[in-house]
């Protein structure tokens, strides 16, 4: 029975868990109240996602995005929508070390409503994970094509290719797990790789391009709704030409206002 079926409750960190291996989560991006508050009557969770940076700042990574910006986003979301599990992304250069964090971690938590973070990276990110948990922070993974570090390796890699590297992500996900991560995230992670994870970790798997296998799945809004028009990846279903439906609709405005049709005696004082 879905968690929120009857009244629409507060979506805790225990009611994600218990979505493994029965219903799945559903989870969208959003930057801003408006958006958050369309959204927050039929998502599960809400990721204040890094990509801001691209789809909002017009930049050609993430990797710029800072907590500043990031804490100003995740307040407007938190006042936008109240039921879903807020999810805060940690930026580029934010958990460099347990300490450091940590100490992030807690302005997120002092300064925003936002009930847990996101921290790219595998098992090197176990101890760090481990000390936050310790310390009161819900913590979600992200393993696989990991959009922090694609200077690093040379593009967007998409995982899971080959045994070795399976092996790999298996581990990494079973140690992030045992660190306390409570959900995990798998972006760009071939789909029978990801399916292999999905069944072998007790945490709920949350897929971006990893195939129908997950627990769940998360997109961009303003890539699914066909905002974003600079490229789109293979994994984004689009549900909406929103690009096109604002160029027509401002047109028509355009129009209205230059032949002096707008504004007739209806829309005027």
């Amino acid at each position: 029975m879905s968690i929120h079926s009857d009244s629409r409750k507060k979506i805790t960190v225990r009611n994600i868990a218990k979505y493994k291996n029965s219903e799945k989560i559903v989870m969208i991006t959003a930057y801003d109240a408006l958006f958050a508050n369309l959204f927050e009557s039929q998502v599960d969770m809400i990721l204040v996602g890094d990509s801001l940076n691209m789809s909002f700042l017009g930049k050609s990574d993430t990797l710029s995005a800072t907590m500043e910006q990031m804490i100003y986003h995740t307040k407007a979301v938190c006042s936008g929508a109240k039921s879903p599990l807020i999810v805060f992304d940690m930026p580029f250069g934010s958990y460099n070390s347990k300490e450091e964090a940590l100490k992030n971690a807690i302005r997120v938590y002092k300064e925003t409503d936002a009930d847990a973070i996101k921290i790219e990276g595998g098992s090197k990110r176990a101890e760090i994970i481990e000390y936050l948990t310790s310390n009161g922070v819900a913590v979600v993974s992200h393993i696989g094509l990991m959009p922090q570090f694609v200077r690093g390796d040379g593009g967007y890699i998409v995982r899971g290719k080959t045994p070795e590297d399976e092996e790999e992500l298996l581990k990494d996900a079973k140690i992030l797990e045992e660190a306390g991560a409570f959900a995990l995230v798998l972006e760009g992670i071939k789909s029978e790789v990801a399916f292999k994870i999905t069944k072998e970790v007790k945490i709920p798997t949350i897929g971006i391009g990893a195939g129908v296998g997950c627990d769940g799945q998360v997109l961009v809004w303003s890539d699914m709704f066909g905002f974003f028009e600079e490229f789109k990846p293979k994994f984004v279903k689009e549900y909406l030409n929103g690009a096109e439906l604002i160029k027509k609709s401002l047109q028509e405005y355009v129009k209205d206002v230059k032949d002096g049709s707008f504004p007739t005696e209806k829309y005027s004082y």
